[in-house]
């Protein structure tokens, strides 16, 4: 009989941020399948005789091979974690394996995360909100490989709140010309938060119109969350 799947995020890497609701999964589960960014601290904490490394840069493995596995798990009877990092809803293919646990026919439930999108960039000091500065937020996804992008930038632009970026160093440079091309003040702050919430976190400090230099003699590298707007400047 086929055992039940949780699709659990493990927030943003700090084993202090992982919900009680995972914790306990973790331990009950007979399997946890996990991604790379979840961070080695809470890769610790998976007994090493029930984890299974799935991280796309480790294993090798495709999203296809990945569900694959997951379904198999299930019907040969163990309750499995899929341990995502983050939030699993949130650019974290979370709901693409829901859909094939549904559509193979296997129950599961979703257990959801601290998002960095949120946590990174409070962990030094940028509310990603504040109401004397701005009422919204957009989280993109920084990671597109072409220039036939799905983001509306004119609007993002134009919209006047926090832009908050994940996956976006590799196309750093394209995304603030991006803001730029449509109109985005180029004195406008960023802040980009590398390894955020583990030991080697650090923060640097720029505008859209020089980060992507200051990037690239900093060496920054991924994983890191971009923040752009007056919010950065906030608490500093």
């Amino acid at each position: 009989m086929s055992k039940k799947v949780y699709l659990v995020g493990a927030g943003p890497g700090d084993p202090d941020l992982l919900t009680i609701r995972a914790l306990n999964l973790i331990k009950s589960a007979d399997v946890v399948l996990a991604d790379d960014l979840i961070g080695d601290k809470i890769k610790n904490l998976i007994p090493p005789e029930k984890f299974i490394d799935v991280g796309k840069k480790s294993s090798n493995l495709s999203q296809e091979e990945i569900n694959k596995l997951t379904v198999k798990i299930a019907r040969d009877g163990k309750e499995v974690v899929r341990l995502k990092g983050g939030d699993p809803f949130l650019f974290g293919r979370g709901s693409e394996e829901a859909l094939y646990l549904k559509k193979s026919g296997i129950d599961f439930e979703v257990v959801p995360g601290i998002t960095s999108a949120i946590a990174v960039p409070a962990s030094v000091g940028i509310p990603v909100t504040d109401r004397r500065i701005t009422s919204t937020f957009t989280v993109i996804t920084g990671h597109e490989k072409t220039d036939d992008s799905r983001i509306n930038w004119k609007a993002l632009a134009e919209l006047g709140g926090t832009i908050v970026i994940l996956m976006g160093v590799e196309n750093l440079e394209r995304n603030m010309n991006n803001l730029l091309k449509y109109g985005l003040d180029p004195d406008t702050p960023v802040a980009i938060i590398e390894k955020g919430l583990t030991d080697d976190e650090r923060a640097i400090y720029g505008e859209v119109s020089n980060i992507a230099k200051i990037a690239k003699d900093e060496n920054v590298t991924p994983p890191a969350v971009i923040v752009v707007g007056e919010v950065v400047n906030l608490l500093r």
